[in-house]
């Protein structure tokens, strides 16, 4: 085994893991808001909640079948580029992900089929069952995923066994110490990723002219979720970083930038290049204090510098330095893009001023943008370790070739970009195109085209 099969085999489940990560969350968030949007239309009749009931099950039907789809390319990888993982940790997350797919997975292919195709073939009452059903299981999916990659954060419940973590305690193993901030955290990503690209597409169509209340009620409701969710998540961000000062104390000195360990309070490095060579942060700007307060919530709370760790067991912190600034930095604007439109909502102005809607166009990235950050975050914070403490990422990977890894990460970026670019294609058309008007009589061209849109397949419904 050499350094480039192992980087290499480590930029091939990166790329892949990122491109996987996006699907699941928009389905997640989707699947919430399609239930309660069908739930609204049982209280109330009204037509056009059915119809963004439709448009938006069609957009949910292909991320949903594009998370699939990636999420088997990574499951092969365990086997491929990682059986030194497979071969110690596999009795624990392997039947984790055994729990997901006997739970969650029957659960969404069960019903799946009933919400996407059943409206006029089921009681109203059914179908909305069948609807909570399926967001359910997005949300058991989400909690055994998250359990088993929690684990590999903070282990706890096992033992090592002829060089195989065999399970002890399985409520430990599950409820491990990072696992409910995680869960939490990564569900409010799901939902704000959703509500920024509803909200996007609301915009856009109100650019367009649109005002029919199909438009108006999706960007009031995904603004709404915006303004409850984004403050949500920013506390729990914070209360997920004093876990991870406790489990991880590495992981949050790399996220610093902070080298030495202060006395007496430490400052918090607002921008800089952390350099791992010269083990400084250049051209930091500095906040005397401010990093104790945050990540203590005390004055002159201590926190242990990268250099009180071996060398061999730092994280690489120019990378998550900047990644989780990325990430914090989305989640400021996706608060004050969500306190502007409370003030335009009070004021009247929401559906009228066009600049706003643009800011909400050019936010609908932001969901994602901040999810794979907060992502390269965390797990390239946990490096060099692949189980935290217990087992090096050098010593999980499978003993193959350099050129190997290097041709199947080429035939990946390949493939996942005509196939998912597709795919991303395909959905931004749809989103562009918005949903039915149902109380407006389509023209002869629209009238052809709807026959097949609101049909039975999910793919028939762009041009």
């Amino acid at each position: 085994m050499n350094s480039g099969a192992l980087d290499l085999s480590r930029v091939q489940f990166a790329f892949t893991v990122s491109f996987h990560i996006i699907f699941p969350a928009i389905s997640i968030g989707l699947a919430g808001f399609i239930a309660v949007l069908e739930g609204r239309y049982l209280l109330t009749g009204k037509q056009y909640y059915k119809e963004l009931c439709q448009f938006w099950s069609k957009i949910f039907a292909v991320a949903f079948g594009m998370g699939v789809v990636s999420g088997v390319v990574m499951a092969y990888q365990f086997g491929m580029n990682w059986s030194g993982f497979s071969k110690f940790a596999g009795p624990v997350t392997g039947v984790l992900l055994t729990y997901e797919v006997m739970t969650a997975f029957f659960l969404e292919a069960g019903f799946l089929g009933i919400m996407l195709f059943g409206w006029e073939k089921v009681g109203r009452r059914a179908h909305f069952a069948a609807t909570v059903l399926v967001a359910v299981g997005t949300l058991i999916s989400t909690f055994w995923i998250l359990s088993s990659n929690s684990w590999m954060q903070t282990p706890q419940g096992f033992a090592i066994q002829d060089g195989h973590a065999v399970p002890v305690d399985w409520l430990k193993i599950i409820f491990n110490p990072s696992f409910p901030f995680r869960l939490v955290h990564m569900t409010l990503a799901a939902f704000l990723v959703a509500a920024l690209i509803v909200s996007a597409s609301g915009a856009w169509q109100l650019i367009r002219s649109r005002r029919d209340p199909e438009i108006l009620t999706m960007y009031s409701m995904a603004l709404w979720l915006l303004l409850i969710f984004a403050p949500i998540q920013a506390i729990v961000g914070d209360q997920h970083a004093l876990n991870t000062l406790k489990y991880q104390p590495a992981k949050i000195a790399a996220i610093e930038g902070l080298w030495e360990t202060e006395q007496g309070g430490t400052a918090l490095n607002l921008v800089g290049l952390p350099d791992m060579a010269a083990e400084e942060t250049r051209y930091a700007i500095r906040v005397p204090h401010l990093g104790s307060l945050i990540l203590t919530h005390t004055w002159d709370g201590q926190i242990r510098g990268l250099k009180s760790f071996p060398k061999d067991e730092r994280p690489n912190s120019p990378l998550v330095f900047w990644s989780f600034r990325l990430m914090v930095g989305m989640g400021v604007l996706m608060i004050l893009t969500a306190v502007i439109g409370l003030f335009l909502r009070r004021g009247g102005r929401l559906y009228q001023v066009r600049w706003f809607h643009w800011l909400t166009v050019f936010m609908g990235p932001t969901g994602i943008i901040s999810l794979i950050a907060g992502w390269v975050t965390t797990e390239a914070g946990r490096q060099p370790w692949v189980v935290y403490g217990i087992l090096r990422t050098s010593e999980a990977v499978s003993p193959i070739q350099a050129q190997s890894a290097g041709l199947t990460l080429l035939i990946f970026i390949m493939v996942y970009f005509l196939v998912f670019g597709t795919g991303v294609y395909y959905i931004l058309k749809l989103i562009s195109r918005g949903p039915d008007h149902s109380d407006t009589v389509p023209s002869a061209e629209e009238d052809e085209f709807s026959a097949v849109a609101s049909g039975r397949r999910p793919l028939a419904a762009a041009e």
